[in-house]
């Protein structure tokens, strides 16, 4: 028979298990914003975004890409993106030639250059593909910034990562719900960079 109070019980545990996540993430708000000015400054200076993750995370990566190329809120503008998850082709390439490991390094080394923005996803921080990819772009000069969860593994510890933004769960559902979050915000505060004169080239003294 059906008890809707143990029904209940379930829904409000689900609710509350996402509660802590995001709170912890409103107190990351200044490194997020820091995070977003690096980035509207590297746009400013003609860069790309080149974005790069493994599972969800790697439509992740395609999902960020569209929203800066293609925004979804009338008027704002666009800006140049990438996913390297998105050619199937060049991925497979790579790890039979190569191995899985370099499938991000690779792509980065022939695509990206020292204006550019590397934005890598790893649940726990620990995937050594990803990890690679941000080695990479700190050889070329690329701005880094890395979502991750959990304690942060590797990536987190790496000093080829500028910005860690890191979701505070070792669940993998509500890392990712955290980063949806996370990346909405640095597309949101991009832009506020953009519209702000002053906020990207320092004005003039009169």
């Amino acid at each position: 028979m059906f008890d809707r109070h143990v029904f209940d019980d379930h829904v409000d545990a689900a609710f509350a298990r996402r509660h802590q996540p995001l709170e912890a993430l409103l107190d990351e708000a200044d490194r997020v914003a820091r995070a977003c000015h690096a980035m509207a400054e590297r746009f400013h200076r003609g860069g790309t975004l080149v974005v790069f993750g493994n599972g969800g995370g790697s439509t992740d990566a395609a999902h960020i890409s569209v929203e800066f190329v293609h925004p979804v809120i009338v008027g704002k503008r666009a800006l140049p993106a990438l996913s390297l998850t998105s050619d199937v082709a060049t991925m497979t390439g790579i790890a039979a030639r190569v191995g899985f490991a370099e499938v991000f390094a690779h792509q980065l080394r022939h695509l990206a250059g020292a204006d550019d923005i590397a934005l890598g996803l790893s649940m726990d921080g620990n995937c050594a593909n990803v990890l690679r990819g941000f080695e990479q772009a700190r050889e070329l000069g690329m701005l880094t910034v890395a979502l991750t969860g959990g304690d942060g593994g590797a990536v987190a510890t790496s000093p080829a990562v500028d910005h860690v933004l890191r979701a505070d769960s070792t669940d993998p559902r509500l890392i990712k719900e955290v980063h949806v979050t996370m990346y909405h915000v640095l597309w949101e505060l991009v832009h506020v960079f953009f519209e702000h004169p002053g906020a990207l080239t320092p004005e003039p003294v009169s």
